[in-house]
């Protein structure tokens, strides 16, 4: 019968450690009569063959790579052997019934002191990852049951194995289904039932927002979710309740879902060290989730990822990848004498070839630290306290904050350990219940895990403190309420059940007549699901564009095939008092929903609608709505710029006055002036200005469109026509800063001023009228008339072409008052007049902006050219 081989000492082997030096393991002598490995890719069955021969002998250890697959496979063993014969050991659980013989355990926590009959190891390749490998491979050369042994893994370590483990005999085993590639496939168009990985907690949880978004929902599934989280996940995706899952490469270790299609969102990963691409046997262990038993199943990528190549394809296909050349090594014969025995014990050579050493591990670099800390290098003498040193630097480093907190953390332990026997209740109750509270987003209860896993992995350890098994319960607790809580978290944020039941009923292979109505206040309702409301004549839903936004539209419209109708009709004969229009934006509103926006049209009076988003059921509704607005527009127009209509229908008898107002028209009620404007006959001017049409200096305008209701309406056509964002200026400033004004019409620039043209104009005047015989001092208040501060009057006067003498400076030669402003006779001053007519952009403060679309812009040019 074949012996079991020792696993790691309580003392150190000097033997077995000088036999390593000699460069031939120790463990190649003597091996079991039955030491067998079951080779091959996924979904071949190997861990159900390992489950069935483990319990066919009357004792048996599996070692899984995951925390996971061994709790998942605890509850199998415990359904068919019972628990009182079941135990689960893993870093933070330890269930062991007095009379368990079989165990279910991590590669990590596996007994190797207790003897049994059998002994498997899941998962035997990952001896070549750089972190965990050397656990791996210290199993491989040293685990060993009394009756058989059994490892499985993929086809690539084969060469190794019949290296390191003479005389083994190796099973291949074939895939039961194919694996076929469909090569690159949008988020939207993924079939159901798809998995899609990604290697990044943020890029997990990117996928799954737009996986809720499109398709109403999805299962998060990542190596840092408890058993209890992870389960529920599962059995949410399992029954149904979203057909897509989203999750890390942990679904790559033996987790059994019925997944048809796994898309890899990403072709490369951060390995702990630097980002790398992935290999193919990596990619296969992944796609391989696809299909289960007989069923075939698919891979490809998706969302940004660049497609496979050609080679990869053909290899995870066919399952032919290049054998691993190494594996990672890590003596476990170790030094116990002292801390620093230990360490070097820890760094000795791997003793053969394919062995090699792997990155420094977490256990090890705590202990480098540890040994550095005069206290803990005072008391850590003798085989004793170095023993529980290293058992102490063996708790892993869930938290992973990137501080020195798990080195400080695991010196405090060491030393209560040490000194009072066992860890200190308090201490164990304080970090405990520290991690008892559910609130927080998700990253914030997953950071509460990690913490409660380092109490679960103290507590699991009894002989560490008193009452231990009180202390794993009150764990295990607070573990399960947050797991709980994380559930919860994640459904609620990924999760929308109301969608996915409803998308489930609407596919389109089963379209059939689905019940629906439309409530009192807007609500849809489709086969008792409320999917949204109507607003207007939208239909408002929760879901954004996609192809099953699609499919809920298509459903509301069923429901809105007689209300959008009767909304028609309501429209229509709604009275303008239920209509708005906002001059800011130009959106018009239904009893305050927005319907549709102006834009250009035709002419500058005529602006044209366009409608929002609607659920019309024909043509013919959206032109009736777009007519009542337009009704409405110009109901507005005519009513708030009625001076201006009011004047053009008066004059239709009198040719010379129509084209004053057919320009004034077209322009919006402010035009630039003409020559024939200014030799317009005294009677022709008397009837414009009683038609409230003035021909000022500056421009042919109506004063009364200058007000503030009217001059927001004419602000909004000239943003409109113009496309540049113009706001309405505060009403009863006559004068501003000329960039707060610029474009809006019914403004004069004059200077860096901007005036309005009434007040312009009206005061313009009469500064001609007071200089008309000789020079006049300026009227008091005038600047104040025009809104300005004194120092800007003489400024803004030259540039509207006022003759003037700035004002002198008090002098100290002659007494008396400085001379004030004088505005100069007209008469005497022509020439002066004209130097002072403002030069570049001030000479435009005497006519407004001209439009370069208006149809009288020809004939403003040809003003320009003909003056003197």
């Amino acid at each position: 019968m074949a012996r079991t081989l020792a696993f790691v000492p309580q003392a150190p082997d000097h033997s077995r450690m000088k036999g390593a030096h000699r460069g031939n393991h120790s463990a190649h002598h003597i091996m079991p009569a039955s030491v067998r490995a079951a080779l091959g890719p996924t979904n071949t069955g190997k861990t159900h063959y390992a489950l069935t021969r483990m319990m066919a002998h009357s004792s048996g250890i599996i070692g899984f790579p995951l925390r996971l697959l061994a709790r998942e496979n605890y509850e199998r063993l415990v359904a068919a052997k019972g628990e009182r014969s079941v135990a689960l050991i893993t870093g933070e659980e330890k269930i062991v019934p007095p009379g368990a013989r079989w165990f279910s355990c991590t590669v990590e926590a596996m007994p190797l002191d207790r003897k049994a009959e059998f002994v498997a190891v899941d998962e035997i390749q990952l001896a070549s990852d750089p972190d965990r490998g050397h656990i791996f491979t210290d199993r491989l050369l040293h685990a060993r049951g009394t009756v058989e042994t059994l490892f499985l893994g993929a086809e690539t370590i084969r060469p190794l194995l019949q290296k390191l483990v003479p005389g083994i005999e190796i099973d291949t085993r074939t895939r039961l289904s194919s694996l076929v590639s469909t090569g690159p496939t949008k988020l939207s168009r993924l079939p159901p039932r798809s998995a899609i990985v990604a290697f990044s907690m943020s890029e997990v949880y990117a996928l799954a927002e737009v996986i809720r978004r499109r398709r109403g929902g999805c299962a998060v599934i990542m190596g840092q979710l408890s058993p209890r989280t992870r389960n529920a996940q599962i059995e949410l995706y399992q029954n149904r309740e979203v057909d897509y899952l989203v999750a890390t490469d942990a679904i790559g270790m033996g987790l059994n879902m019925d997944v048809d299609h796994v898309a890899l969102a990403q072709l490369s990963k951060f390995d702990g060290t630097t980002p790398r691409p992935l290999f193919p046997q990596e990619i296969a262990q992944i796609a391989g989730r696809a299909g289960r038993g007989m069923k075939d199943g698919t891979f490809g990528t998706t969302a940004d990822c660049p497609p496979m190549s050609a080679a990869t394809i053909d290899a995870v296909e066919q399952h032919r990848f290049d054998p691993i050349q190494r594996l990672y090594w890590r003596n476990h014969a170790l030094d116990f004498s002292n801390p620093r025995a230990l360490l070097a014990s820890l760094t000795v050579a791997p003793p053969s070839r394919g062995l090699m050493a792997g990155r420094v591990a977490s256990d090890v670099v705590t202990l480098e630290s540890l040994i550095l800390d005069p206290e803990i290098r005072e008391v850590a003498k003798g085989k004793r306290a170095t023993s529980l040193l290293w058992e102490v630097c063996q708790i892993p480093d869930f938290r992973k904050l990137g501080d020195d907190s798990h080195t400080r953390l695991c010196a405090r332990l060491f030393l209560h350990i040490l000194k009072d026997g066992a860890v200190p209740a308090n201490w164990m109750e304080g970090h405990i219940k520290g991690f008892a509270r559910t609130e927080g987003d998700i990253d914030t209860l997953m950071h509460r895990l990690t913490g409660v896993r380092v109490c679960s992995y103290v507590a699991a350890r009894t002989e560490w403190s008193r009452h231990s098994s009180v202390w794993q319960q009150r764990a295990r607790e607070v573990e399960d309420l947050l797991s709980d809580a994380l559930h919860e978290r994640l459904t609620s944020r990924f999760v929308d059940r109301r969608a996915t039941s409803l998308l489930r009923r609407l596919d389109a292979e089963t379209d059939r007549n689905l019940l629906s109505a439309v409530t009192a206040d807007g609500e849809v309702i489709v086969e008792g699901h409320s999917i949204g409301k109507i607003r207007g004549f939208s239909l408002q839903t929760d879901t954004t564009n996609g192809p099953d936004h699609q499919i809920v539209l298509k459903a509301g419209r069923k429901a809105l095939l007689q209300e959008i109708p009767r909304r028609v009709r309501l429209f229509q004969e709604a009275p303008d008092s239920a209509l708005s229009l906002e001059t800011d934006t130009g959106i018009l509103s239904w009893d305050n929903i927005p319907l549709g926006r102006l834009m250009v049209g035709k002419t500058f009076l005529q602006p044209a609608v366009r409608l929002f988003s609607a659920e019309f059921t024909d043509t013919n509704q959206r032109i009736q709505v777009e007519q009542r607005l337009l009704r409405y527009v110009d109901s507005t127009l005519q009513r708030d710029l009625s001076v201006l209509y009011k004047a053009q229908n008066a004059v239709t008898d009198q040719p010379q006055l129509r084209g004053i107002l057919h320009r004034l028209h077209e322009d919006g009620g402010i035009s630039p002036v003409l020559p024939s404007d200014q030799s317009l006959p005294p009677p022709a001017q008397r009837a414009l200005r009683k038609l409230g049409v003035e021909v000022g200096r500056f421009a042919v305008f109506c004063p009364a469109l200058l007000r503030p209701r009217a001059s927001a309406l004419l602000t909004l056509l000239t943003q409109i026509r113009l496309g540049l964002p113009l706001m309405p200026p505060p009403a009863g400033r006559v004068s501003l800063p000329w960039h707060m004004v610029e474009g809006v019409p019914g403004w004069l620039q004059a200077a860096k001023t901007g005036v309005r043209l009434d007040i312009a104009e009206r005061i313009v005047k009469e500064l001609e009228q007071l200089t008309r015989k000789r020079d006049h001092p300026a009227p008091v208040g005038l600047a104040s008339r025009l809104g300005l501060k004194a120092d800007l009057l003489p400024e803004v006067l030259g540039a509207l072409g006022v003759a003037h003498k700035p004002p002198c400076s008090p002098s100290q030669t002659y007494a008396g008052p400085p001379a004030p402003l004088m505005l100069l006779a007209d008469r005497r001053n022509r020439a002066t007049r004209r130097k002072a007519r403002p030069s570049g952009a001030a000479s435009n403060a005497r006519r407004p902006i001209v439009r370069p679309d208006s149809p009288f812009a020809a004939l403003a040019i040809l003003r320009d050219r003909a003056a003197p």
